[in-house]
């Protein structure tokens, strides 16, 4: 790793936090570029081109704990960091579980882990703005009821990530990734609808076409037009890969070590117990090579890991960073996560639910009369408690097939009782961000309509 300057300038800062009183430290450092192209009809709207770099400094005296960040990596910005973060420690009350991993629990993943691709950087402005234009164009030629469009965007970033500490490790990786999205309006008569499709890849050549982007995007708008209400009522529901996302966003926050902790969390001291139905395994894996939630290490200096949270229905493990794991008398899982500030916080690396066997449309043939969601909307999620009632806007299922639209109704129930009600999984998982589902399909659901 010799020859990185922003590493041995990490090192360098760790050396001046300990001669400055520090009995231990940590330091991150990020740079990176970003890009964004977004255009709209056919037009360019606007092109964002940005750069960032900056340290954090976590110290610790005793059980006293600082941290301070700069932008500033000149000579006196870095001794401007260590002497903010001294000083801030020594008005801070002690933590009997503040401190580093144990020395046996650094390291990392060896290996290319397809993070980075040189080609994004490389890539030439014309051409990110003719994609972005390929997309869209796509998406308003599919059909006459495509008119409009919120636009398409074509994004991509590089950079680094470095990490030391007092205790000997130091690490750095690069990543990359570009992105390609659009969001066509449709309309038919005086129903408007809009939606959305996009791709997302390590580098340009993994990313779908822009052809194929506009199209998905332009048939879910127009799948979504003259929607109706219907009765409330009970029934099946399935959620679409996107929808079922953020289900697992919810499971995350109620296995999120602080809130299991503070008994915030309706799977708060369940572990080893059957928590949903057996078709259910959920796991978070950051070594999976070319994904977006991989990395060598995590924000401590841990290796990455592959951890079995739900396997078979049976709550496994919780996700902790070292503080965590203390406060609960366990060990970390390695989901150290943190920006350049402050202490290091919970996060996941790939957090995704195994897919099933069955395709989506056998686990739709199955149902008479049921609820197919493609959008939620709202906040009406309590992870202590598990109360679950949220907008959503979707398909109705008729006789096994996707029949008309259905909008402003709510689905409610409970996250204890739905995740023990998931029936079936099906097997189209793909990674179009850190967290992954395929389609799930619940037995029954409150569904509030008129």
């Amino acid at each position: 790793m010799s020859g990185n300057p922003l590493l041995e300038l990490a090192q360098d800062i760790v050396g001046k936090a300990r001669a400055a009183g520090a009995s231990d430290a940590e330091v991150t450092i990020a740079e990176g570029e970003e890009f964004s192209a977004n255009v709209r009809m056919r037009e360019v709207e606007n092109l964002k081109e940005a750069g960032s770099r900056g340290a954090g400094l976590r110290i610790l005296i005793g059980k006293r704990t600082g941290a301070s960040y700069t932008s500033d990596l000149s000579g006196e910005g870095i001794a401007h960091l260590v002497k903010s973060a001294i000083e801030l420690a020594d008005i801070t009350t002690e933590d009997p579980h503040a401190g580093l991993p144990d020395p046996d629990e650094f390291g990392r993943v060896e290996g290319d882990l397809g993070l980075y691709s040189a080609s994004v950087a490389e890539l030439d402005t014309g051409f990110k703005i003719e994609i972005a234009k390929r997309a869209e164009d796509a998406a308003l030629t599919t059909d006459p009821r495509i008119s409009n469009s919120e636009g398409a965007s074509f994004d991509n970033y590089v950079g680094q990530h470095i990490f030391a500490n007092s205790r000997g490790f130091a690490g750095a990786y690069r990543s990359s990734y570009c992105s390609l999205s659009t969001s066509p309006v449709a309309r038919d008569g005086d129903s408007m609808e809009r939606d959305y499709w996009y791709t997302m890849a390590r580098d340009f050549a993994g990313l779908e076409a822009p052809e194929y982007v506009g199209r998905m995007a332009a048939q879910r708008a127009l799948r979504r037009l003259n929607a109706v209400k219907v009765e409330t009522q009970k029934v099946p529901v399935i959620f679409e890969p996107r929808t079922a996302r953020s289900l697992l966003d919810n499971i995350f926050e109620a296995v999120h070590g602080m809130s299991v902790y503070r008994h915030e969390s309706f799977l708060a001291g369940k572990l080893g117990e059957k928590v949903s139905s057996e078709c259910v395994t959920l796991i978070d894996d950051g070594t999976i090579p070319g994904l977006f939630g991989t990395s060598p290490f995590d924000d401590e200096g841990v290796a990455s890991r592959r951890t079995m949270v739900i396997e078979r229905g049976v709550l496994k493990n919780y996700m902790l960073n070292t503080y965590a794991a203390r406060k609960l008398g366990m060990k970390t899982t390695g989901s150290a996560s943190r920006g350049l500030t402050g202490n290091a916080g919970i996060g996941h690396g790939n957090f995704f639910l195994e897919k099933g066997v069955q395709t989506p449309e056998q686990l739709i043939a199955g149902i008479p009369n049921g609820f197919y969601v493609t959008e939620l909307m709202g906040f009406g999620v309590n992870v202590v408690t598990g109360d679950y009632s949220r907008g959503a806007a979707g398909l109705w299922i008729r006789n096994g097939e996707l029949a008309f639209a259905v909008s402003e109704v709510t689905i409610a129930g409970n996250l204890n009782e739905m995740l023990l009600g998931i029936e079936a999984v099906a097997n189209d998982l793909e990674f179009r961000g850190s967290v992954a589902a395929p389609t799930i399909k619940m037995g029954e659901m409150t569904v509030g309509g008129k």
